[in-house]
């Protein structure tokens, strides 16, 4: 549940950082529609969200044994029951290319966090290079569900300051 409050913790970070703005003169380029970070699959939806490793928290980083660095990338992947909006087991993989097709190996894990109601995820990390741009297909079948479906999206990584 840690990391899952500190993704939306840091998203919303993300947002209102996004706030500031350039000054009077400059020139305020029009804005670009947002990624999508979920995906309705029927009786599910799929939230998904990559970031560099460099972004999360030390004590969350040890707690969760993942490298933090700023040329790594953490995939996170949950399925949610729209019918009591409740985080559910099931088959995650995924097939990560880069835009010049170059393959990037990313073994997804099962996270469990009990609590009053126990949040599931699958994290999985890969190496990224400056300005790299990945494209992850992710594959979901819901556990009891027979059929298996299938999300796409695309992040750009910057790695230098």
């Amino acid at each position: 549940m840690a990391l899952a409050r500190f993704l939306i913790t840091f998203a919303l970070a993300a947002v209102l950082a996004a706030c500031g703005g350039p000054g009077e003169d400059a020139t305020i380029p029009e804005a670009q529609p947002a990624g999508a970070t979920s995906a309705d699959i029927g009786d599910y939806v799929v939230h998904f969200n990559a970031q560099s490793t460099d972004q999360l928290p030390p004590d969350v980083a040890r707690a969760y044994d993942i490298v933090r660095s700023k040329n790594r990338a953490m995939l996170n992947v949950s399925i949610i029951r729209e019918s009591d909006n409740t985080s559910v087991s099931g088959e995650v993989t995924v097939k990560t290319v880069n835009l010049t097709g170059q393959l990037k190996n990313v073994t997804m894990r099962k996270i469990e966090e009990p609590g009053e109601v126990t949040a599931i995820y699958y994290i999985g990390e890969t190496p990224v290079a400056n300005r790299e741009t990945l494209i992850f297909d992710i594959s979901v079948r819901p556990e009891g569900a027979v059929t298996t479906s299938e999300v796409r999206f695309k992040r750009q990584f910057y790695t230098d300051s």
